[in-house]
């Protein structure tokens, strides 16, 4: 609502991140002109990775904005001031703010799965539930890492690479990158759960595939809730007092 008071602001924002995702896509459709498929990797199927990435951190960015800035409001402080509330403090730092360019990613991600996958209309019900799942992925992975303030000094530039790396390397088919680096992506930096195996399970449906992605987004969800309590035993108050209308 705050932002929408600002409705050419917000609108502008909305538009100029679509624009950008369209704009990377365009440079996939120039290559795919020049070859048929890469590893086995089609213009469509790469659009179903790059919408369901867009998606899901459009989600994840709208309406848990807090995720990403966990580190800094735990190194300044500003954490006192969820504490002091009766509501869960993970739950209400995280939601407390949304990031007016996210929906911009979300809304692009959608029309682009839309127009330019063939029968995405038949495939939307499970491309809605996929990149549901990984709004919780990219969520917790941002807690996790943000976490990390908890226990280390000046970790802010750390969980930002690592959670840059994760956005960067999803939009990519796992397959073009050596093995070394697919293990990497599918543990350290989880890009592969929330681009490359959604996307194959939407082409190639697999209970085991899905059991897996399902199983990871649990996994991950009970780490963030196990880590931000450890450190919440850890924080030392900042001592800040804030007003909030």
């Amino acid at each position: 609502m705050s932002a929408m008071e600002y409705r050419s602001a917000f609108l502008l924002q909305v538009f100029g991140m679509a624009l950008n995702n369209v704009v990377f896509l365009f440079f996939w459709w120039v290559l795919f002109t020049r070859l048929p498929a890469i590893r086995g990797w089609t213009m469509p199927m790469v659009a179903t990775i790059f919408g369901l990435v867009a998606l899901a951190f459009g989600l994840a960015n709208a309406l848990f904005g807090n995720c990403m800035r966990l580190a800094s409001i735990v190194v300044t402080g500003d954490l006192d001031y969820y504490l002091a509330l009766p509501a869960d403090p993970l739950l209400h730092v995280i939601v407390s703010r949304t990031s007016v360019s996210a929906w911009g990613d979300a809304i692009s991600g959608l029309v682009i799965f839309i127009f330019l996958v063939p029968g995405s209309l038949r495939l939307l019900p499970l491309f809605l539930c996929y990149a549901a799942i990984g709004t919780l992925i990219f969520v917790g992975y941002a807690v996790v890492v943000g976490s990390l303030a908890f226990f280390l000094d000046q970790s802010q530039d750390v969980g930002m690479y690592l959670y840059n790396a994760l956005i960067s390397f999803s939009l990519y088919p796992i397959d073009v990158f050596p093995r070394v680096v697919r293990l990497l992506l599918y543990t350290l930096v989880p890009a592969a759960v929330i681009g490359t195996l959604p996307a194959r399970l939407l082409f190639e449906f697999r209970w085991e595939w899905l059991i897996a992605l399902i199983g990871f987004a649990g996994i991950i969800l009970l780490v963030t809730r196990v880590l931000f309590t450890a450190g919440l035993k850890r924080y030392e108050s900042g001592n800040r007092v804030t007003v909030r209308g």
